[in-house]
């Protein structure tokens, strides 16, 4: 049930509850005497209205219902009750008490019949109000708390909404470095090789050597523009460390020789050769395999890893696994690492799968599938 459901059907109770009280009020006059049915009934309307109507809860109905049960008694306490209820649950408990004591202090001078303090009376003279006011002051609590955690569950909504946003900025960030590094590489073996057949271009015919020319020229200029465009993307505070990431020359492998240089058990297996995927692909492998590595450092140390690649085509396929260990508590991390792999994976079309695998083991698999266009041995058609 939603929230203006609720809000209706409370709405629907409390009218129900306010006709009761009025109901009560004249067949209480009736039982009595029934000499003033209609003054009765025509107060306990207008003290329902009161109540009921939003712009008159505050202050009429205090003022109304609190006359009018000093001088009724007995015949509107139900609905002096109901007025109690409402200042309380509105944290104006001191209010509450100042009407509940006006109206019974008054009503010690005003209608004799219905008074409140009669020997049958005193019990529900006194219990009435008292548990109005303390049920007031209960449920009007525990809706501010029930409201004060729903604002903080959807701030903390909110606020891993932002962080995953920022884990798959982040993520797009380092993809668009990393190409950077890849393209600028290639580039800059163009303009080198292209350099070295235009020293030669004596021996070549002219408009072999004019082409190498314009070749070495566009690369050189492509080589600029890309780091202008690109280059801007690094961080400038970052600083440079032994596990920066070399497209052309890092891959799985190494990432395995480092772990387990650090006392990590790994066993890598793989099939294929890198170069029978795109550099984009084994990038993405290469950042797999670092983060299972990490988390296995983190929240399993001590357990061995598994970690089998397979860079053949019709797909890239990386699974790491890892049975259950020691977690560690010295080490504090941004929980936002796999949303990053996964907007890495899902922007080069595969899937990334990471939960448990039975009997307190953690697998971390993706599969990347090839561009069209590429065979077997890792060329393009």
């Amino acid at each position: 049930m939603s929230s203006r459901e609720s809000r209706r059907w409370a709405a629907y109770g409390r009218g129900a509850l306010v006709a009761l009280c009025v109901l009560a009020a004249v067949l209480n006059d009736v039982a009595i005497q029934g000499r003033y049915l209609a003054p009765v009934m025509a107060t306990a309307l207008v003290c329902a209205a009161a109540l009921l109507v939003p712009r008159l809860r505050w202050p009429a109905a205090p003022l109304l219902v609190t006359v009018a049960t000093a001088w009724w008694g007995s015949l509107l306490l139900p609905m002096l009750a109901v007025l109690l209820y409402d200042l309380a649950v509105d944290r104006r408990a001191r209010i509450a008490v100042a009407c509940a004591v006006a109206a019974l202090g008054a009503n010690l001078f005003s209608y004799r019949a219905t008074s409140l303090w009669t020997g049958q009376s005193y019990a529900s003279t006194l219990l009435l109000p008292v548990l109005a006011v303390l049920v007031g002051l209960w449920l009007g609590s525990r809706r501010r708390l029930l409201l004060a955690l729903a604002a903080d569950v959807e701030h903390l909504s909110v606020e891993a909404r932002l962080r995953e946003e920022a884990a798959r900025i982040a993520e797009r960030s380092r993809i668009a470095a990393e190409m950077h590094d890849v393209l600028a590489h290639r580039l800059s073996l163009i303009a080198l090789h292209t350099g070295v057949l235009a020293t030669k271009s004596d021996t070549l015919p002219a408009p072999v050597a004019e082409r190498l020319g314009l070749l070495r020229t566009t690369s050189v200029e492509a080589l600029t523009d890309l780091r202008d465009v690109l280059g801007v993307l690094r961080d400038p505070d970052a600083t440079p460390t032994g596990a920066a990431l070399t497209p052309m020359m890092r891959e799985a492998g190494e990432l395995a020789d480092e772990a387990r240089a650090a006392g990590q058990h790994v066993e890598l297996t793989t099939d294929g050769l890198p170069e029978q995927a795109p550099t984009t692909h084994r990038l993405a492998v290469y950042r797999i395999v670092q983060e299972a590595l990490t988390n296995a450092r983190k929240h399993a140390e001590g357990a061995p890893v598994t970690v089998r690649i397979d860079y053949g085509p019709p797909a890239t396929l990386v699974e790491v696994t890892n049975p259950p260990g020691t977690p560690r508590t010295d080490t504090v991390g941004s929980g936002y690492g796999l949303v990053g792999l996964r907007e890495r994976v899902t922007a080069l079309g595969g899937h990334l799968n990471s939960g448990p695998a039975g009997a307190g083991a953690w697998r971390l698999a993706a599969r990347i599938p090839h561009p069209a266009g590429i065979e077997q041995n890792g060329t393009r058609t």
